[in-house]
């Protein structure tokens, strides 16, 4: 299936998804039928193993998600398996310097610009749909990869980050971004805020895409504002807030 948020961002337009890490395929095709755009399986932070992330990405086609899967590590072997199963994006955690980034994205894609290896798997259709040199072609051109800045250095070699052929997406996550800095889970403190607020209006200005995580909409509104094109969210977080109002106005 085309890639749905690719072709969004190529006319200029916001897309909004959301994370998801507990491992359900259901899940999954309700937060798609919701309206998001894309739904990140987290592989890194949740317990969804390979099989588990392949229903999920079925999931996300069915209910017109595009299917994300954030890998737990920079590894060829891990993108690989990821695009396999169908994923159309990978969120690849800890891009720091540019040749972390060229790895991302040689490892997403097929010669001659990339090395990922080539097989007749779920992505490819079994191979039955189409030649592969066809799929393998339709492939680079249509999966993203979506680099995490979320450490000082990053920001530090952001310039060269920018430079780097095949990183469709700069994605901001402050709550990493406070670690670094040596004071975790304090995203809102000034000093993470200006990283983050800086660095999407230089990668907006560079005519990239940014991204951030944002936990409510005024927060959504305001990195739009400020140039971000790419909103990942917590559907499970905004039902669990909805689902506490509901017992709250209830039980009053």
């Amino acid at each position: 299936m085309p890639n749905k948020m690719k072709e969004k961002l190529s006319r200029g337009e916001v897309v909004i998804g959301s994370f998801l890490y507990i491992p359900s395929s259901k899940l999954t095709e309700i937060v798609g039928w919701l309206g998001f755009d894309f739904v990140v399986i987290d592989m890194e932070h949740g317990p969804v193993d390979t099989s588990q992330a392949e229903d999920m990405v079925r999931a996300a086609e069915h209910a017109g998600a595009t299917p994300i899967i954030r890998v737990s590590h920079n590894t060829p072997h891990l993108i690989l398996r990821a695009l396999d199963i169908g994923a159309q994006a990978i969120h690849v955690p800890e891009i720091n310097t540019k040749e972390e980034a060229e790895l991302a994205a040689a490892s997403a894609r097929y010669g001659p610009v990339g090395h990922r290896g080539l097989a007749g798997v779920r992505a490819a259709k079994y191979g039955l749909h189409e030649p592969l040199p066809d799929y393998a072609a339709r492939a680079n051109e249509d999966n993203m990869v979506i680099a995490h800045i979320e450490h000082y250095r990053a920001v530090e070699n952001l310039d060269a980050l920018l430079a780097v052929e095949g990183i469709d997406i700069y994605y901001l996550g402050p709550e990493d971004l406070s670690n670094s800095l040596g004071i975790p889970g304090k995203s809102k403190d000034p000093k993470v805020v200006e990283l983050v607020e800086d660095s999407i209006r230089r990668i907006a200005a560079a005519g990239k895409v940014a991204g951030c995580i944002a936990a409510d909409a005024a927060t959504a509104r305001h990195y739009c504002e400020l140039g971000a094109r790419y909103i990942a969210s917590h559907a499970i977080k905004f039902m669990s807030q909805a689902s506490r109002e509901f017992m709250k106005e209830v039980r009053t």
